[in-house]
């Protein structure tokens, strides 16, 4: 495990996707939620990050997502900066969002999701329709039927694949498992996974701190919008700072 706050988060060889270096950034004038965050992701990497409530773990994800205002610091996709840029542009580059809560269109179909989610480039819908039901199989059966009569899991498994559906060399995951049941839970870590595995680089803020850590590749625990511990996700998981000072009020189910 690595003290960020003294050591900058580096670590293992690979080409660099996402990078956040020393970024401050909030939602109303003078006021910052994020008070020097660094992050890296490599390619093929799922990164989790935990932390309290308030901590900006959500904050970190807009930022990358042009949804906050950043006032220092610097993020880069792929080597370049994308500081200022709205959401459309990130998504032609390539990156992927999804939000905790309000992420499918409700009056629309399942397959009328997985569309919104190409609306830059319609014409590779049955490529990457094939790619999402590879992972999502379920939901390759129930094309026609409206998101609004899924349950909660299953939204969640239509938002994913929406924003897969742009074939993103990053995806942002906030909260995936908000809200599910235990079992729908354990389904949407596996999902998660599948995604990673599937070779996208994988950004997931989780309150289940254990879940999210027995997953990750590498892990950032965020306080007060700042990266105080990163390191292997299993040695977070087991290191006494951690669970002393975090673990023992996030993620309260068993490992």
């Amino acid at each position: 495990m690595t003290d960020a706050a003294s050591t900058p988060a580096a670590g293992n060889d690979g080409e660099i996707v996402v990078e956040l270096k020393d970024v401050h950034a909030g939602y109303l004038p003078g006021v910052n939620i994020l008070n020097g965050a660094n992050l890296i992701a490599r390619k093929g990497e799922l990164i989790g990050i935990i932390g309290p409530n308030g901590a900006g773990k959500s904050t970190l994800l807009k930022s990358i997502f042009g949804m906050v205002n950043v006032r220092e610091g610097d993020i880069t996709l792929n080597g370049a900066s994308i500081v200022g840029l709205k959401a459309d542009k990130l998504v032609a580059r390539g990156v992927g969002f999804v939000p905790q809560t309000n992420n499918v269109f409700p009056s629309l179909t399942i397959a009328e999701n997985l569309q919104m989610g190409l609306y830059q480039n319609p014409k590779v819908y049955n490529e990457r329709l094939e790619f999402v039901t590879s992972i999502f199989a379920e939901l390759g059966k129930r094309l026609p039927q409206r998101a609004g009569s899924l349950s909660g899991g299953e939204r969640q498994m239509v938002a994913m694949s929406r924003a897969l559906m742009m074939d993103p060399s990053v995806l942002l995951l906030d909260e995936p498992s908000a809200g599910l049941s235990p079992v729908r839970q354990d389904d949407a870590f596996i999902r998660v996974s599948d995604i990673n595995r599937a070779g996208v680089t994988t950004i997931m803020v989780e309150q289940n701190a254990r879940r999210c850590l027995q997953i990750a590749d590498r892990g950032y625990v965020l306080d007060q919008g700042r990266d105080a511990y990163e390191g292997p996700g299993r040695d977070l998981l087991n290191d006494p700072k951690v669970i002393g000072l975090y673990l023992g009020t996030l993620g309260t189910d068993a490992a």
